[in-house]
């Protein structure tokens, strides 16, 4: 097969567009059924179906419905995390509180993850050393096309939650930082990148504060960027985080410090960092790398491999290749993954924010393994049918990962909508009974109903106090009462079991039980502490047992 080198670069631009074409139609199924349950009887079981949709755009869902973002005492995460809620607030503005909404946002992110990817790896892959060649590489199309068709990616960025947003703002401080390079004569192209970096490092942690296990990454694509020397390093970085500083430093002290500071402190706490000890370190540490699997059985496999051998030859890749994207995902990989350690909370939906470096981690090492198909070179024949296997090998993990996100869209549940709006219609029927539902999962139910709810479980108010304040009259639950809410409710109501609804797949959490709480039940008088003897055991004097008659 010989190919001469004008139909090589058509034949590879038909590829490229071929395979973002395919990436496209995946990505575009992702809009499809976005009011669907998360995937029933997926290898995911993870807490953030129920909750986190909820909960981390309760500021955006409580201002539209109430007119005040902070409902104190309560859950309030949006004073460290405001970042999404923002998001969200903005599109409600125009939509009103809905789920649909939220996640089409969500899935929106997704596709600007997709499109700041592919724009990364062009622009290191045309700055390598390979020259023109590296603009051409098929690596930056393989890997987006590998990020759409992930069943993985399909699940977790269909969810209003915090990480899609997370990623993408560190894909672009990637970006930014690769126009970090040094320029005496223009001011304005050296501190542009320093102005993005300041913008988007403090937007990086007011979505997730684990943000901050990501900045190294950042760091040395600023630190290759400007030529791996430390004055032109230092131009560039000391301005971006001095302006990151000042504006989260001015974000704190302006409106947390004197407002919301034990809403912003609850955070921290209710998630108790650290569940790693000297006992269990081991056993946490090999829990966090093999439950990478969740990103899927060949992709976190070749995942690693990439890592690996990005580490064996590291000199390639910085001194030959020159190519600084390499390094910074993988520790954008190794950080994140010492963050899921050190918490020892290992959510499924964590491991999203490594799906994607080590997804494009995979093109981009195969591309400098594997052999060109150059005529000139000895072993044409053998170096082409490398690459073909290589081809047929990409082509099986994209088939597969397809067909399983294909079968997500094809097979569609609405177990917890429908258990939401049965909820509601029971609670609108009541006008007896304060609409206030009190559940761990009623920010979702909010979000999906409109209807008003407390938290049962996180809150800077002890639960009976927050009962107190409140008087929800009713209270949702999942397949039962736990010990701790019976006590904190008794004081104050009578549960009434109202109905109950199936949703979802888990075994522990699959019937929302809904009770109406009505007035404490008024105790029985108690009786009067008087000794008294039944009447057919009574007697009149003198026909008491004599004593010889009871010893006998």
């Amino acid at each position: 097969m010989n190919l001469s080198r004008v139909q090589r670069p058509r034949i590879q631009t038909l590829i490229e567009v071929l395979l973002l074409a395919l990436a496209a139609a995946l990505f575009a199924v992702h809009y499809l059924h976005l009011s669907a349950d998360f995937p029933n009887h997926s290898p995911w079981m993870d807490w953030s179906k129920y909750t986190d949709e909820g909960w981390y755009g309760d500021a955006a869902i409580r201002h539209i419905q109430r007119g005040s973002w902070n409902l104190p005492g309560d859950f309030n995460p949006a004073a460290a995390l405001p970042i999404w809620p923002l998001f969200e607030l903005a599109v409600f503005r125009f939509t009103g509180v809905s789920l649909v909404a939220a996640r089409a946002l969500a899935v929106s992110v997704f596709g600007l993850i997709l499109i700041v990817a592919y724009l990364l790896l062009r622009r290191t892959r045309s700055q390598a050393a390979a020259g023109p060649a590296g603009s051409s590489s098929l690596a930056p199309a393989a890997a987006i096309l590998l990020l759409a068709a992930s069943p993985f990616c399909y699940a977790f960025t269909r969810l209003a939650i915090l990480e899609p947003l997370l990623i993408l703002f560190t894909l672009l401080a990637l970006f930014a930082a690769s126009f970090a390079v040094p320029s005496p004569t223009s001011l304005l192209r050296e501190f542009t990148p320093a102005l993005a970096l300041g913008l988007l490092l403090p937007l990086m942690i007011l979505t997730k504060t684990t943000a901050v296990f990501l900045i190294p990454s950042v760091a040395w694509m600023l630190w290759a960027s400007t030529g791996y020397r430390l004055r032109p390093f230092l131009r560039v970085g000391v301005p971006a985080a001095l302006l990151a500083a000042a504006i989260w430093l001015a974000y704190f002290g302006l409106l947390i410090r004197p407002h919301f500071l034990a809403d912003y402190r609850y955070l921290f706490s209710a998630n108790a960092y650290t569940g790693i000890t000297r006992d269990n370190a081991l056993k946490v540490l090999t829990d966090t790398f093999e439950d990478g699997l969740w990103m899927g059985m060949l992709i976190y496999p070749l995942g690693v491999v990439a890592a690996l051998v990005v580490l064996a030859r590291l000199r390639r890749f910085l001194v030959e290749l020159k190519d600084p994207l390499v390094p910074a995902l993988l520790l954008w990989a190794i950080g994140y993954l010492a963050f899921l350690a050190y918490h020892n909370n290992l959510q499924p939906r964590y491991y999203l924010v490594v799906a994607v470096p080590l997804t494009l981690l995979i093109p981009l090492v195969l591309a400098d393994i594997l052999p060109r198909p150059d005529s000139s070179e000895p072993h044409t024949k053998i170096r082409i049918a490398i690459l073909a296997l290589a081809a047929l090998d990409f082509a099986a993990i994209v088939a597969t990962d397809a067909a399983k996100t294909l079968h997500f869209v094809r097979t569609p549940e609405y177990t917890f909508l429908h258990a939401a709006q049965s909820l509601d219609r029971v609670v609108l029927a009541d006008r007896t009974h304060s609409p206030l539902v009190l559940s761990i999962s009623g920010s979702d139910l909010s979000l999906m109903t409109g209807l008003p709810s407390i938290c049962d479980d996180f809150g800077t108010m002890e639960l009976p106090q927050r009962i107190a304040a409140y008087r929800p009259g009713w209270y949702a639950t999942w397949n039962e009462v736990d010990d701790d809410k019976m006590d904190a409710l008794a004081p104050f109501y009578h549960l009434v079991r109202v109905a109950a609804f199936p949703a979802f797949d888990d075994p522990d959490r699959n019937l929302l039980i809904l009770y109406r709480l009505d007035p404490p039940v008024a105790e029985a008088p108690r009786p009067r502490h008087r000794h008294l003897v039944p009447r057919l055991l009574q007697t009149k004097l003198g026909q008491q047992p004599s004593t010889e008659q009871l010893e006998h």
